[in-house]
This record gives structure tokens, C-alpha cells and sequence, in this order.
């Protein structure tokens, strides 16, 4: 090789190295600005502090969080309180998801991945919106189809095809590209009731129950003299069946409501029953129960009256240093009472949709309650 040989070959070298690192830049500049590079962030420029409000949309449904005087709420569910920690939960997944793959698709092929937007069509995914205080947007990301990884060894019928292991996601911003994260992502939906905090009424210490229609004569009143006492029917006739009375006393302290009412005077239908329950603390708690006009759920209500005792009765032959510990025992725990109440009063702003079998010890007729009676199949 003679030495103008030698020339052309060096000159040719460094315009192709310097073609392919002009390429290489472009790559890179193209992958940062997608914020597609794997093992990056999904979202690197998302700030959780300044989300106020966060928007999903599906093909059926919509919700919108929203925070407000420092609190998050429902804004399709009047306002209703949402759960923090779920809301905290998504945005902290979203904010700390990498990238573990990407792939140029061309927005005809959406759709095969779940990922078109909601309202154009058949393969449309969850559309996630995340916006300031002023309203401007933060980030707005569609996740689609899920991965789904198998596993041999997972004996469950559901994980015969595999089981959620990741999901496809596309980012605004970034072009064509098709991402996939390590997270499904499976509470991130579209539904305002998967929001809701789910925080109820806890009636503890319940001296009597009745449950009837409203306005007219309880058909059943259950009734214990002392807190541990033993139940029974409160006018008499006929053995209660303590089982019976148990379950629907401790339902009232263990109720979950499934939804918050849009607009309960449309979709209740019939008269409906209310079940009151009076405690040993002075409280009273009145749920009525209505039917709803389609499917087998109930529109519940809830109010709480009276004023829980300020101070305590001393006991018999009391030692002074006894009513000094029991005093304060008392109360803190009337402090918290207190406090339960005040939440507990709060929840009456709306009607509670309840699942047939949820409430179902409290739809209980008298013959249901009678000891021996074996309940049969309703109509």
C-alpha cells in the first residue's frame, strides 16, 4: 500500500466514524427525547408535588381525582373522599417505572397492543392525564395491553395462559414508540368506586337492633340488657336464634359499601327498610335500605344521633387509685369515640351502593331470626 493509498483509506475511515457517531448522537438525542432508553424512567420529568389532579379513561368509564384543601376527592362521586393511598401508590409506580423495552410501532398497530386512545375505536386502552394547580399538564400516557409471563409450576386455572407481569405503555412525546414497563399496573382504572376510601360506619356495643319498614312497626327488635349479655326478641315470643342475631349485630360494625350513588332518588325502587341500632355508648345509628331499580344492589343511608356520656359512672367500692386509672382509660377512649363520630356523622352527605349479600343480615325477616327456623331459598 503506497502512501496516497494509505491517505484514502484514513479519510474514509473518519467519514464513516464520523457518519456512524452522528448517527449514534441522533439515536441517543431520539431516546432521550422519547424517554424511551432502556432501563430509564418511564417518566423523568414528573414531579409527584405538583400533580393536583389526575384523569383516567377507558372505553366505559372515567374518574377524576382531584386534590383539594388537602385532601383528594372523586369529582364524578360529588366530591366523595378518594383513598390517598392508592392514588399515592400509582403515581409513585408510575414515577419510578423503567423502561424494560421499546419498539418503533406505527399508530395503525396500536390497537393490537391495546394503546389506541379512548372514543376511537376497538383497541383502546387507560388513558392517564396528570395536570397542576393551574391546569396545565403534566404528563398524559396510555397503558395498554398486559404482559403476560408463564409459569409451569403456578397450579391456579387463571395462570394457564400466564400471568400479568408487565404492560404496554405510550407515552405522549415520544413519537411512535411502544414501551413496556415490569409493572401491569392493575389498579390503575378507569372505575370512580375503586377510588373511594372505603372508611364506614364501625357500630360497636349495640344494646338493641330493629329492623322494619320505614314509618310502620319493626318487624323484629332484638334487645341485651349488658354488653356481653344474651340476645333476645325485644316484646318476647318465640327463642331468637343467637347465631342470627350475632351476624346481623356485628355486620353493623363490619359493613363495606361498594359505590357512591349518583343520583339515589332515581335508582332506588319500592318503600324502603330501616334498620336502627341503639349502643350502650348513647348512640344512635338509622340505615335505611333501599332496592335498586336494576341488578341486586342496595341504596344505603346512614345517620348517626345522640352524644356519647362525658364522664364515667365509678364502680362500686372503687379504690382512688383505681378511678384515677380508669378515669383516663375512659377518656382516651371516649376521645376516639368522639372522634369516629364526627367522621362517622360526615358520611350521611351520600347513599351508599351495597351488594345484596353484604347487607343480607339485615334483610332478615322475623321468621329468619326465630331459633330452628331453617331459612329457604327467597324469590
Amino acid at each position: 500500500m503506497n502512501r496516497r493509498q494509505f491517505l484514502y483509506l484514513v479519510v474514509a475511515l473518519l467519514v464513516l466514524g464520523g457518519a456512524g457517531l452522528a448517527l449514534f448522537r441522533q439515536d441517543i438525542g431520539d431516546y432521550r427525547a422519547s424517554g424511551a432508553k432502556i432501563g430509564a424512567k418511564l417518566l423523568p420529568a414528573l414531579k409527584i408535588a405538583d400533580v393536583a389532579q389526575v384523569r383516567l379513561r377507558d372505553s366505559k368509564h372515567q374518574v377524576t381525582l382531584v386534590r383539594k384543601d388537602k385532601i383528594w376527592v372523586v369529582q364524578e362521586r360529588g366530591g366523595y373522599p378518594a383513598s390517598f393511598q392508592e392514588i399515592s401508590d400509582l403515581m409513585i409506580k408510575l414515577v419510578e417505572l423503567k423502561v424494560t423495552q421499546s419498539e418503533q410501532v406505527g399508530a395503525p398497530l396500536w390497537a393490537r397492543v391495546e394503546l389506541a386512545d379512548p372514543g376511537k375505536g376497538e383497541g383502546a386502552g387507560t388513558l392517564v392525564e396528570f395536570t397542576d394547580p393551574a391546569g396545565k399538564p403534566l404528563a398524559r400516557l396510555v397503558l395498554g395491553k398486559k404482559v403476560l409471563k408463564k409459569d409451569p409450576l403456578n397450579p391456579l386455572p387463571a395462570a394457564k395462559d400466564g400471568v400479568p407481569a408487565g404492560r404496554y405503555v405510550r407515552v405522549d412525546g415520544a413519537g411512535d414508540r411502544v414501551i413496556v414497563v415490569s409493572d401491569p399496573l392493575e389498579k390503575a382504572v378507569a372505575d370512580p368506586g375503586r377510588w373511594l376510601t372505603k372508611d364506614f360506619i364501625k357500630a360497636d356495643r349495640i344494646k338493641t337492633l330493629a329492623v322494619g319498614p320505614e314509618g310502620g312497626a319493626p318487624h323484629w327488635k332484638i334487645a341485651r340488657s349488658e354488653e356481653w349479655g344474651q340476645w333476645k326478641f325485644a316484646a318476647g315470643g318465640g327463642g331468637l336464634d343467637p347465631s342470627a342475631a350475632v351476624t346481623a349485630v356485628n355486620k353493623l360494625g363490619s359493613l363495606a359499601f361498594d359505590d357512591v350513588a349518583v343520583d339515589p332518588g332515581a335508582e332506588a325502587a319500592g318503600k324502603p327498610v330501616v334498620a336502627v341500632a341503639e349502643t350502650f355508648d348513647n348512640l344512635v345509628y338509622t340505615l335505611k335500605l333501599a332496592k335498586q331499580a336494576k341488578g341486586d344492589d342496595y341504596l344505603v343511608s346512614v345517620t348517626v344521633a345522640g352524644e356519647t356520656p362525658k364522664s364515667r359512672a365509678p364502680e362500686k367500692g372503687e379504690k382512688p387509685q383505681d378511678k384515677e386509672r380508669r378515669d383516663k382509660e375512659f377518656d382516651e377512649s371516649r376521645k376516639k369515640l368522639v372522634e369516629r363520630v364526627a367522621a362517622e356523622r360526615a358520611l350521611a352527605k351520600w347513599t351508599y351502593v351495597i351488594g345484596k349479600q353484604e347487607i343480607g343480615p339485615l334483610l332478615k325477616t322475623r321468621g329468619d331470626m326465630v331459633a330452628g327456623k331453617r331459612e329457604g331459598p327467597r324469590r
